[in-house]
């Protein structure tokens, strides 16, 4: 897979959601690339031919754009990130997570982050020492096999899991969002346990994977009754 990068200065960062109040998206596009992400409805409104997971604008200039925006904007809770994974693997070189947590957080913005990556823990400098952040992980499944097949381009769900400890340990408010629940899920409880605050479970119907269901004979996942299933793990600790 060649990876398509371009550098492009966005209009604005500071956007508002309809999930939190506002949200930074930093890149466009992400190279996790996960099978059932609805963020590739991007692929419509950028021109990108490319598949979903093969290309990321990085919004150079995001950082700059943030310093003048929070001057005129009411102070709110930021979501990083709602259509990008603000620490896929370009963060590590590109840095503008990094500068726009240093941003927010110099200004007591209250934060809260969403990512697949332990490359969070980067910034845990800067997440130990802020006044309102909060820093979720999403762990599909408790089965890394089932991780491969639907997010084969997403760290492994061990390292997400140390990356969620090490939050927690640090003082760090932690959460796990499990969306969509994928099959393997059973357990997933068990090993969060002592290492979030809380739990967000969303059955994420956007039906985008489901050929990778039917092929391996995993429809039974995609019913209700699984989707319960394992809803009363986690209200039964």
């Amino acid at each position: 897979m060649t990876l398509v990068v371009r550098e492009v200065c966005a209009k604005s960062i500071l956007s508002p959601s309809k999930i939190y109040p506002w949200v930074i998206n930093p890149y466009t596009g992400c190279q996790h690339g996960c099978t059932y992400c609805y963020a590739r409805f991007m692929k419509r409104v950028t021109g990108h031919r490319e598949p979903w997971g093969e290309f990321v604008d990085v919004k150079i200039n995001a950082p700059d754009l943030l310093r003048a925006a929070i001057k005129t904007r009411n102070r709110d809770r930021v979501w990083l990130s709602g259509v990008c994974d603000p620490y896929q693997p370009l963060e590590a070189e590109y840095r503008l997570t990094r500068q726009c947590l240093e941003i927010l957080v110099r200004h007591n913005w209250p934060i809260i982050i969403q990512t697949r990556s332990p490359l969070v823990l980067r910034d845990l400098d800067i997440l130990r020492n802020a006044r309102d952040v909060e820093a979720g992980l999403s762990v599909t499944t408790a089965d890394d096999r089932i991780r491969q097949l639907f997010e084969p381009d997403a760290p492994p769900i061990p390292e997400r899991l140390r990356a969620l400890e090490e939050l927690h340990n640090a003082g760090v408010r932690t959460y796990a969002m499990i969306a969509p629940v994928l099959p393997g899920a059973e357990g997933l409880a068990g090993l969060l346990k002592g290492k979030i605050d809380y739990v967000l479970m969303d059955r994420m119907n956007y039906h985008y994977a489901d050929q990778i269901y039917r092929d391996n004979g995993m429809e039974d996942a995609l019913t209700d009754g699984y989707f319960y299933r394992i809803r009363q793990e986690f209200d039964a600790l």
